[in-house]
């Protein structure tokens, strides 16, 4: 199983004073009050112990309420597994869905972690190319090429991570298609579901529910990261083999952490507003600062990251990044941490202060032409 790429810049930063940190997709808002009035209120109330292995149960009644709501599809709360974070009931759900050497179709640039879990689970991963040129959304013409008798499932990523990408609904549909084509399972991560700039949000499940599953996070939507909820809605069949799994695995999620997830479905929802706001004016910011120093390729519509390119610096991604931290200051994802589609791009987060993330991609194209000058007057 290959390390982190991501991590390894970030063990780097945390030990250096100064850095901006434009690296991890950690956002810098609070938890909003309510929801950690939510936690204290449990935990006075006595919910310390252990609760179900697939969540608290009146947390599942909520989740099926919002899934109805936000994602336009109706479930119950037996179809909901709550997991520490999407990543790890995500990681579940491989282990219940991939026998070993069965195949995996993965985002390429796509999160890392995919990669690691299927590999962790004896699978093999399939990557399948992302292009700009083509925003960054799935050609099908291209997965047709890659699926095989092996093939056992497709993930897709929308808003992504790392590209901001969102996928048309023609788009959607197209992919859930190709699935029911080639009799495959579909995991839609969603995780960045109401971080969306411009157009809308299109979940797959509705469209086959019982061969695509639903992965969501409270992490990025409400600024959770550190409490760990993240939750998967499936068929029922799986969502209770999914169960089973969760035993050895977790036993269960913190029920003080689920007593704050619950706070954040029931209280207040104008947090997610301003926090949609404030990445989508940063985004604005980082692209002016892009397009005014010559860097611009592409404007994210969702998530909040943006992938710039510095193959002028000669450098490779990693390189790059690890130049820029020793050099400037500045903490970068190097593109290669999400697969070899990445390799001319580094990622920024735009979960950073607006003025630190101005000054840190001003920082980086310095760099950039910096490098390009150094190899012009070399060359």
């Amino acid at each position: 199983m290959p390390g982190s790429g991501i991590r390894e810049i970030v063990n780097l930063a945390v030990a250096m004073p100064g850095v901006i940190r434009m690296e991890v997709g950690d956002p810098n808002f609070a938890t909003p009050d309510h929801i950690i009035a939510g936690a204290l209120k449990g935990i006075e109330d006595g919910f310390t112990k252990y609760t179900q292995s697939s969540g608290l149960l009146s947390l599942r009644e909520l989740i099926a309420d919002k899934v109805h709501r936000i994602n336009g599809y109706q479930v119950t709360p037996h179809q909901v597994n709550v997991g520490v974070g999407a990543v790890q009931v995500i990681t579940s759900l491989l282990f219940a869905l991939v026998e070993p050497g069965e195949e995996v179709l993965l985002p390429d640039p796509g999160w890392p972690n995919y990669e690691m879990s299927v590999i962790l689970c004896g699978g093999r991963p399939v990557r399948y190319p992302l292009h700009i040129a083509n925003g960054f959304v799935p050609d099908i013409a291209e997965l047709e090429r890659l699926v095989t008798t092996r093939t056992k499932l497709l993930i897709i990523n929308s808003p992504s991570n790392p590209t901001g990408a969102v996928f048309p609904r023609d788009t959607i549909a197209g992919l859930v298609t190709f699935a029911q084509r080639h009799d495959l399972y579909l995991l839609a991560d969603e995780v960045y579901e109401q971080l969306i700039f411009e157009g809308e949000h299109v979940s797959p499940v509705p469209l086959d529910p019982e061969r695509t599953i639903g992965a969501y996070s409270f992490s990025k939507t409400y600024a959770m990261t550190g409490w760990r909820v993240g939750y998967i809605v499936s068929n029922p069949d799986l969502a209770r083999l999914v169960m089973k799994l969760q035993e050895p695995m977790i036993s269960c999620v913190s029920s003080v952490s689920q007593k704050a997830a619950e706070a954040a479905l029931t209280g207040p929802q104008d947090c997610v507003d301003t926090m949609r706001a404030a990445y989508r004016d940063r985004r604005d910011a980082v692209v002016d600062v892009l397009q005014r120093r010559g860097r611009y390729v592409y404007t994210p519509r969702g998530a909040f990251y943006i992938m710039i390119d510095v193959s002028a610096s000669g450098m490779s991604s990693r390189d790059f990044a690890l130049h820029l931290l020793h050099e400037k200051h500045v903490a970068v994802a190097p593109g290669t941490a999400f697969g070899n589609a990445g390799a001319s791009f580094v990622r920024v987060s735009l979960a950073t202060a607006q003025d630190l993330l101005v000054q840190g991609v001003e920082r980086l194209c310095d760099a950039i032409d910096e490098c390009a000058a150094a190899r012009s007057w070399t060359g």
